[in-house]
């Protein structure tokens, strides 16, 4: 029988192949230094990112601190534009856009410029936003809703909506949004929509508090047909 590996039987031909392997580095020495390099390179790059990126989150949080305190406060102005003391939520979002902090600055802007009747900025800013958190990234696609709605863009509203509903459903939060959208595809004159929309809180989410409201808003529109 031949053994499992002849080069543990066969002394010579171990030799050989470390000959032949000896013969190969000689050859392509360039190459495999090039590609060792690169491999080094690689892994110095990335352990630098790292620590950039994390410093880089670090300045961000420090940066934002008072801009949220002045958010938490109302003063949605010094918030967004800085108090001359400390900046605002919108440099956060431009100069560290790709830290969790400068993101989530977004957020607090998107929601700043809501409360402040600018809504076309509101929805840049949340168009900006994502998170891990569905529940908080189905807020965010309902506060662009919302300020969609404001800008009488109730179809663009309604499916926003939708999306909120659907993003990771849940008989907490889904069927708020369900009823939003249904409203909003009415502004739309969307009532086989608005329909569906209800008929989802009644079928979906039978013991919501919304299922009353999504029974009577179906009802008035059926009556209507």
């Amino acid at each position: 029988m031949a053994p499992e590996n002849p080069l543990l039987e066969d002394p010579d031909a171990l030799a050989a192949r470390l000959v032949e392997s000896e013969d190969f580095v000689r050859n392509n020495r360039n190459v495999l230094l090039g590609i060792l390099a690169v491999v080094v390179l690689a892994v110095v790059g990335a352990f630098g990112f790292y620590y950039w990126r994390t410093t880089q989150n670090e300045k961000a949080q420090a940066t934002m601190f008072r801009a949220v305190n002045n958010w938490e406060a109302d003063s949605l102005s010094k918030a967004i534009k800085g108090d001359g003391k400390a900046p605002g939520l919108t440099t956060v979002a431009n100069e560290y856009g790709s830290t969790k902090a400068g993101n989530l600055a977004n957020f607090y802007a998107g929601v700043a410029s809501l409360k402040q009747g600018k809504f076309k900025e509101a929805l840049d800013y949340l168009e900006d936003f994502s998170s891990d958190d569905y529940l908080v990234q189905s807020r965010a696609y309902a506060l662009m809703g919302d300020a969609q709605l404001e800008m009488n863009k109730s179809k663009e509203a309604a499916d926003l909506y939708a999306k909120a509903a659907d993003h990771n459903a849940n008989e907490y939060f889904s069927p708020g949004y369900l009823l939003k959208e249904g409203t909003a595809r009415e502004l739309a004159n969307d009532n086989e929509g608005a329909i569906k929309a209800y008929d989802r809180i009644i079928n979906e989410f039978p013991t919501a508090q919304e299922v009353a409201e999504a029974r009577q808003f179906k009802a008035k529109l059926e009556g209507a047909k």
